[in-house]
């Protein structure tokens, strides 16, 4: 299944979106102690985000390490991934293999944005891109538009798709 397939698919059912949303910003230690929250979630596709949190940064307090990143790339991936099963609550999905490309530091909140390259019986791809916003315009309170976001990591994935 590619992009065009995923495409023609039927809606995901309100029953799905809000299950992983539960799931991911309230019910996953992990994920719901790193303040993620699910900006979109639909065939084929999920934006994740992060909020910038001194407890997050690297010696110094500056820029957000970068497992966090990885960690989103790596949710983002696996969650756009659920999104091909006709029903998204069945099955699971399993990270294969995850490749970060890291192309400058972090220092604002981050923004993952994940689609489906292909969908197939077993295994899947997905893309990922994590963009950053200026953590001093934040603070200055001049609060942050899509212009002012920077990519800071590219990313691919492979998962085991786990069908029932």
């Amino acid at each position: 299944m590619d992009r065009t397939d995923i495409a023609a698919m039927e809606p995901l059912p309100d029953a799905a979106t809000d299950f992983v949303r539960r799931k991911l910003e309230d019910d996953h230690g992990y994920l719901s102690w790193l303040n993620t929250s699910v900006e979109v979630i639909e065939r084929g596709r999920v934006v994740l985000s992060i909020p910038f949190d001194e407890k997050l940064t690297n010696a110094g307090g500056r820029t957000i390490h970068g497992g966090v990143a990885a960690t989103l790339i790596d949710t983002a991936g696996g969650v756009a991934q659920r999104t091909t099963f006709e029903d998204p609550l069945d099955g699971d999905v399993a990270t294969v293999n995850l490749n970060a490309n890291y192309l400058r530091p972090a220092d604002g909140d981050l923004r993952a944005e994940a689609e489906v390259v292909r969908a197939g019986g077993s295994i899947g791809v997905s893309e990922m891109t994590v963009t950053a916003g200026d953590a001093r315009r934040e603070a200055e309170g001049a609060g942050e538009s899509d212009g002012d976001r920077t990519e800071v990591v590219v990313g691919q994935g492979s998962f085991r798709l786990f069908r029932e």
